[in-house]
């Protein structure tokens, strides 16, 4: 085997595992509802939050990692920075709330 087509397998092997190991964690506003209310995911998966609702909500974090708005019928997404548990609600409507997991 060359040298370049060792790197270029290695290169490939990466960018497979990358791309395998972050995933989009899907969470929907509906009815005044969080949905899942207890999600686990990884540091640098995709959270979608996806309001259903025709009215605004937040995910806010309690402590204070995240604050989205979400517009009505709209869908949002950030990507997760680092790990612990964290509740969040919507500031709008406090008794929508959830916590989300996540590991390494």
């Amino acid at each position: 085997m060359s040298p370049r087509w060792m790197l270029a397998a290695v290169a490939a092997l990466v960018a497979v595992s990358v791309s395998a190991r972050a995933a989009t964690v899907q969470v929907t506003m509906e009815n005044l509802v969080i949905s899942p209310a207890e999600l686990s995911a990884k540091v640098g998966d995709t959270v979608e939050l996806v309001n259903k609702d025709i009215f605004a909500h937040t995910a806010t974090a309690r402590n204070g990692d995240f604050d989205v708005t979400i517009p009505p019928k709209k869908t949002v997404t950030f990507v997760l920075k680092k790990a612990g548990a964290v509740e969040y609600y919507c500031r709008f409507h406090p008794n929508m709330k959830a916590v989300l997991t996540i590991a390494p």
